[in-house]
């Protein structure tokens, strides 16, 4: 991985990543990010994961076929990590290096609250695989949108409709996402200046406005961020 840390010292961008459970919000508050940081002059880049390129979108389609619920825990995370590394190499480094911000709607931190809390693998083993796939690279910031498990099944029920089939995250049960939720906390309460809690259960005016302030507080830690030097943070 010794290109991928070259491209990664020469980085001017920044990066950004949205975490949640079902229902949180992400996608919302993606466009939210954005529009922040495009208003201040910067280029924005914006993706997901897994997925964000050909490649990891198959992956994606793969780990969220409800036909295949029965997939080991382990091949699911080696899944995740496998789309990560595509996603890393073909569009995240390529748009650090070019100077532009990168939102990204999940990264890394789902891979501990997902496969570490939910499914229950050795976090060491997950650690392993984020070191041989991202060769140092973290977010500079996060926002975690939290809220209650129960409500964010319901309002992802809510917004699927009952008459479409959930995927294999979203049938999962409420058991599940509290332990996902747990572990998200866990990893914020362990990298408070990286990992911002946002209250995702409130009024979406007041969730919006907490996101856009965590972004303009960001941007005034760097300055305009355009040309703020990539000091990209351990977890």
């Amino acid at each position: 991985m010794g290109c991928l840390m070259n491209a990664v010292s020469g980085v001017r961008g920044r990066f950004i990543t949205l975490e949640g459970i079902e229902g949180a919000g992400k996608t919302t508050q993606l466009a939210v990010v954005a529009e922040v940081l495009q208003a201040a002059g910067i280029t924005v880049v914006t993706t997901r994961e897994p997925g964000g390129t050909p490649v990891a979108e198959r992956i994606r389609a793969l780990l969220l076929d409800p036909n295949h619920r029965g997939m080991a825990a382990t091949s699911e995370l080696l899944l995740m990590f496998a789309a990560r590394a595509e996603h890393l190499v073909q569009r995240i480094i390529p748009a650090l290096s070019a100077g532009h911000w990168v939102v990204c709607d999940r990264f890394t931190d789902a891979t501990y609250a997902y496969q570490g809390g939910g499914r229950g693998l050795d976090q060491r083993q997950i650690a392993q695989l984020e070191a041989l796939v991202q060769a140092g690279l973290h977010p500079d910031l996060t926002l975690l949108l939290d809220l209650p498990a129960a409500e964010g099944i319901a309002r992802a029920r809510g917004r699927r409709g009952e008459a479409a089939s959930p995927d294999r995250f979203e049938a999962e049960t409420l058991a599940f996402f509290e332990r996902v939720r747990a572990a998200y906390l866990g990893r914020a309460a362990q990298a408070p200046a990286r990992i911002r809690v946002i209250p995702a259960a409130a009024p979406l005016a007041a969730v919006s406005a907490a996101v856009a302030a965590a972004v303009r507080d960001h941007l005034g830690h760097t300055g305009s961020g355009v040309d703020a030097a990539a000091d990209h943070p351990g977890p």
